[in-house]
């Protein structure tokens, strides 16, 4: 591990820092960033531009992150762990290789920005739970391979912004107009001939 990630880890730890950044610096496994775990009061990690594959399930460790970037990785896959950080509000997992999500991943009851932009997702990669995420306020799906947005959608009610941009949606469930406080909704790049009537921006 280089010195300056050692020196980060150490800063945090004595100064109680609450914020990690850690961006570009080559990381490939979180593993290697001795201590790094054990930074239980963070609440943001930024871990983008990075050549990280996996997350390790001791995420959960970081009980108290609020903010958590790793946008620009190489992450296939994401552990079941990831839903037991219960104070997280804004996660960024754009530009990325995800083509599932882990069960109970849905089960994130602070969730307000989830950023999952420029991925390999589809209608199939979702969890069953994903729909229970209703605190969220802003849904980044662009870039992925959708055909097919699930009904379900119509439950995150709280939505004010909504992409969906560059997939290969054919049609828009009518439920979409159930999300009365949608502000922002990105459609451009689709494979849409009609939008549902019930859809009033």
């Amino acid at each position: 591990m280089s010195k300056s990630l050692k020196k980060l880890v150490e800063e945090s730890r004595e100064k109680n820092q609450p914020e990690v950044d850690m961006s570009d610096r080559g990381i490939s496994n979180m593993l290697d960033v001795s201590g790094l775990f054990s930074l239980a009061h963070i609440t943001q990690l930024v871990l983008s531009h990075n050549k990280l594959t996996t997350v390790p399930p001791n995420i959960a460790e970081l009980k108290n992150l609020e903010v958590l970037n790793f946008f620009n990785n190489q992450i296939e896959e994401l552990p079941t762990q990831i839903s037991s950080l219960q104070k997280l509000k804004h996660l960024n997992l754009g530009m990325n290789r995800l083509s599932t999500l882990p069960r109970g991943f849905g089960s994130l009851p602070a969730l307000e920005v989830l950023d999952l932009t420029y991925n390999n997702l589809n209608e199939h990669s979702l969890p069953g739970n994903f729909f229970y995420l209703t605190t969220l306020r802003a849904l980044y799906l662009s870039d992925n391979d959708f055909e097919i947005l699930p009904s379900d959608i119509g439950k995150l009610t709280k939505l004010q912004i909504l992409s969906l941009r560059d997939n290969d949606l054919i049609s828009l469930p009518k439920e979409i107009g159930e999300l009365t406080q949608l502000k922002e909704l990105h459609i451009q790049g689709n494979r849409l001939t009609v939008l549902p009537p019930e859809l009033v921006l």
